[in-house]
């Protein structure tokens, strides 16, 4: 009799723990440069928070972390990665390689770059969600196709998700940027955050199936 009582307990203690670990917040790292950080933008008004409020009006129990740096290129991205996204990190979404771009920088190096950081995380069983960018045309056809390529390539490599062009919808619409024309403002931002946010809860999906 005292043996069943104590299985008893056991499972229900059992059966308290997995719920537990069901009920922890899923930690998504936004790992990226000043469109993740929300350059130029007032508080509340940049990626992260409205993102992370979208995903709490949706009813999901996400944490959205700010792991952007203004300025950032693949190569700092690579530099910085294990100690700005810690083990405490169940997702990632990926956004570098604007400032490669933007300065001209070798396509190799950033595919190189970026191809370490996804392999590190894949490693570390973190689920990713590249979001590609795309070359201006000014950089040249040639520099454009090998570009926009690193993006798709890396994602069927690694079999993670993948949001082809992070500024959909916004890049080259001057009332949905800053003076500066690259950066989103607010409303540029909101129309980031609904464009992507099927591909972010695909993440979700992902993480929390592990």
């Amino acid at each position: 009799m005292i043996f069943h009582h104590l299985r008893s307990i056991f499972f229900v203690c059992l059966m308290c723990a997995a719920s537990f670990a069901q009920a922890e917040t899923v930690k998504i790292f936004a790992f990226g440069d000043s469109l993740t950080a929300g350059f130029g933008l007032e508080r509340g008004q940049g990626f992260v928070p409205q993102l992370q409020a979208k995903l709490i009006a949706e009813g999901y129990d996400v944490e959205i972390i700010n792991a952007g740096v203004s300025g950032d290129t693949t190569s700092g991205g690579r530099n910085r990665l294990d100690w700005s996204v810690g083990p405490e990190a169940d997702g990632v979404i990926l956004e570098l390689g604007a400032n490669d771009m933007l300065r001209g920088l070798p396509v190799k190096s950033a595919r190189d770059n970026l191809d370490a950081m996804v392999a590190g995380l894949k490693e570390r069983k973190v689920p990713v969600l590249i979001a590609g960018m795309q070359a201006a045309p000014n950089l040249g056809e040639e520099y454009g196709k090998a570009f926009d390529a690193i993006y798709p390539d890396l994602a069927a490599k690694y079999d993670m998700l993948l949001y082809p062009f992070f500024l959909e919808g916004v890049a080259g619409d001057a009332a949905l940027n800053q003076p500066d024309g690259i950066h989103p403002t607010h409303e540029g931002v909101a129309v980031i955050v609904e464009n992507i946010f099927p591909s972010v809860k695909e993440l979700i999906a992902r993480v929390t199936a592990k």
